[in-house]
């Protein structure tokens, strides 16, 4: 594959021939295991008797176990920082989920940590992280040339179409890992994940490396029409088919299917998770050297969202991040999201996820909440009480993002 022109089409040919060997590797490898563990059972008869009791035993050896010390937790999160987390997200008119995780010194403070919400195009962080990881391997060049047709395009914003115009478009690899990574266009991530072997692919590299609590769903065009309660269909890819479709079609199924999205998300991700798998992608414990670099350098060239997280910075503060926006029904929005990496002028940094489940705040109420939690680890890190009134020179920065377009701050100059 390397070096030469790679079409979608063969990669899903492939990815079927990999399919079917794993098919026959796992009737392998159960039949193995059925004959293992038969062999242990038949051996472990004889190993049933209870040895007879030693006089004295379990006095012994007293002194060994006495003055065992247990490990250690994880230390506990500031007092303050977490009062005000929990303040804002209790003030806050939605479900919203808050995490904040010290990289150096391996606390967490935040709210509902532990329950799954709803990622949208925060996903597209474990795509890049496959498609980097098969570049790890060997499988992948960053150079290899991708030809994109008009069948394999998108929904939603893919700013990749109008490349593809009336035929095809020939890119590469990181090419369209810029467009997905600091873009979040749909089709350049969908196009991604096949080149890697599908989402079966991406969950399987996420299940290598340990991700728990991150789930995974589909190509953003099989995903995005299931969540409206629709089927997909090509023309959804051009115009304004998709929209005329989901206004025509029964509200209450819409909202049906929304309703059960919310309810068990295949993309759902708990904030801590999240918190602890950017913690893991900072400390390079999840790509090569030269792959993290590179997916950081993308995060931060991030272009979406950037009155989210980063509408709360100040001078000397930088930010890493992946936005996610859903699908809004009627004053309903849904799985608005920043995640990222904050870092101090001293170095220091820290992983934050706010994820908003759903709410029906306005955009600019829900960019404040995120621009407070920055504020609040800015607070923290110069030693203030986070819960104090913001000084003179902090103003929320409002928006006026009201659907899932993207709100794309300018390009970098050359």
């Amino acid at each position: 594959m390397q070096g030469e022109d790679f079409s979608v089409e063969a990669a899903r040919l492939r990815r079927e021939d990999r399919r079917r060997a794993r098919r026959h590797a796992r009737r392998r490898a159960v039949k193995a295991l059925a004959l293992s563990t038969l062999a242990v059972c038949l051996l472990g008869l004889g190993w049933l008797t209870p040895l007879p009791a030693t006089p004295g035993a379990g006095e012994a050896d007293q002194a060994d176990w006495i003055g065992l010390t247990l490990r250690k937790g994880p230390p506990a999160a500031p007092g303050p920082l977490q009062i005000h987390l929990e303040n804002l997200a209790l003030a806050f008119p939605g479900r919203a989920g808050i995490a904040v995780r010290d990289v150096s010194a391996d606390w967490t403070a935040g709210v509902d940590l532990e329950s799954p919400y709803p990622q949208q195009s925060v996903s597209k962080l474990w795509v890049a992280l496959s498609v980097l990881d098969a570049v790890d391997r060997g499988e992948l060049r960053l150079d290899d040339t991708v030809l994109v047709r008009r069948e394999d395009l998108s929904i939603f914003h893919q700013p990749l179409r109008e490349k593809v115009g009336r035929g095809t478009y020939r890119t590469q690899v990181m090419a369209l890992l810029e467009n997905s990574t600091t873009l979040s266009d749909n089709a350049a991530n969908d196009v991604l994940m096949r080149l890697v072997g599908g989402p079966d692919r991406v969950r399987a590299v996420m299940g290598e490396k340990a991700l728990d609590g991150i789930g995974f769903g589909d190509e953003e065009r099989f995903f995005q029409t299931a969540i409206a309660g629709l089927d997909w269909r090509p023309d959804f890819s051009f115009g304004q088919s998709f929209w005329r479709a989901r206004e025509s079609m029964p509200q209450g199924r819409r909202l049906a299917a929304l309703e059960a999205y919310l309810a068990d998300p295949p993309d759902g991700a708990t904030p801590g998770a999240v918190t602890a798998a950017l913690d893991r992608l900072a400390s390079g414990e999840l790509l090569g050297a030269d792959a993290t670099e590179q997916l950081l350098t993308l995060m931060a060239a991030s272009r979406t969202g950037p009155k989210r997280l980063g509408g709360g910075l100040t001078e000397g503060w930088s930010l890493a991040h992946k936005t996610g926006t859903g699908q809004v029904m009627g004053a309903r929005a849904t799985g608005y999201n920043d995640v990222g990496l904050l870092t101090a002028p001293d170095g220091r940094v820290y992983a934050v996820a706010v994820m908003i489940a759903e709410t029906t705040a306005a955009v600019p109420e829900r960019q404040a909440l995120m621009q407070a939690v920055t504020r609040a680890v800015i607070d923290h890190h110069a030693g203030r009480d986070p819960g104090a009134a913001p000084p003179d020179d902090f103003q929320f920065i409002p928006g006026d993002q009201q659907t899932a377009a993207l709100d794309l701050r300018p390009a970098a100059r050359p």
